[in-house]
């Protein structure tokens, strides 16, 4: 019996467009002014880890938003630039310029697994600063409620890493093969099941991913059953 379930946001509960567009272009638009107006305060560290990640040791800030546009437009996962959208991100989210954007089946299914005892956790690639402030800003209401837990690529380790699904099981103290996770990405699905967990591929219409074998894939969280 299922008491957890894990879910990944791009492509899963939301769609990949809605992030990329909205929290990368929003990100995208404010990096220079807010790298120029935090110094001494959060940029500091974001203008450090991109200096060394970018073997840039002298990049100024102005040359420091540009490493991390050029990631942000490759959908690198590198950390300053997660941390730096996160803290940009919270201002659009506190303003009303952005809002979580969920698919149509994605926050009834919550409310109806929270509802039934079953734990939820979320685990993304964004920061768990933006992925709190996705569902707490969400259009349908606040979804941040349902969740007990977030996890990141800080937190937990590369979502391709069967490694971090342990972490992860370990931290919320459920058993693996009680924890089911939700995603749209083969190897991310690979990972979790390797790390002794369930998991069930999410395909819809117009995101990137395609299905692989051998994990299930449905189409819609209804049809997530027998927990």
């Amino acid at each position: 019996m299922i008491a957890a379930i894990v879910v990944d946001i791009e492509g899963t509960t939301s769609p990949t467009s809605s992030v990329r567009e909205d929290l990368y272009g929003y990100t995208r638009e404010r990096l220079p002014q807010w790298l120029a107006e935090n110094r001494g305060g959060p940029a500091e560290a974001v203008i450090a880890g991109t200096r060394e990640l970018a073997g840039r040791p002298d990049a100024d800030p102005a040359e420091v938003a540009e490493i991390l546009r050029g990631w942000l437009n490759s959908d690198v996962k590198a950390e300053p630039l997660k941390t730096a959208q996160g803290l940009i991100c919270a201002e659009g989210f506190r303003s009303g310029a952005l809002h979580g954007e969920f698919f149509p089946d994605a926050p009834p299914a919550l409310r109806a697994w929270h509802a039934a005892g079953i734990a939820l956790y979320v685990y993304s690639s964004g920061s768990v600063r933006n992925q709190q402030d996705w569902f707490a800003h969400a259009r349908d209401g606040d979804l941040a409620a349902l969740i007990s837990g977030w996890f990141d690529l800080t937190t937990a380790g590369a979502k391709r890493e069967a490694s971090s699904y342990e972490k992860i099981a370990g931290a919320i103290g459920v058993p693996a093969e009680k924890i089911l996770f939700l995603s749209d990405h083969p190897d991310e699905l690979d990972a979790a099941v390797a790390a002794g967990w369930s998991a069930i591929g999410v395909t819809r219409p117009g995101e990137p991913n395609s299905p692989r074998p051998p994990h299930k894939w449905i189409s819609t969280f209804e049809d997530v059953k027998d927990l």
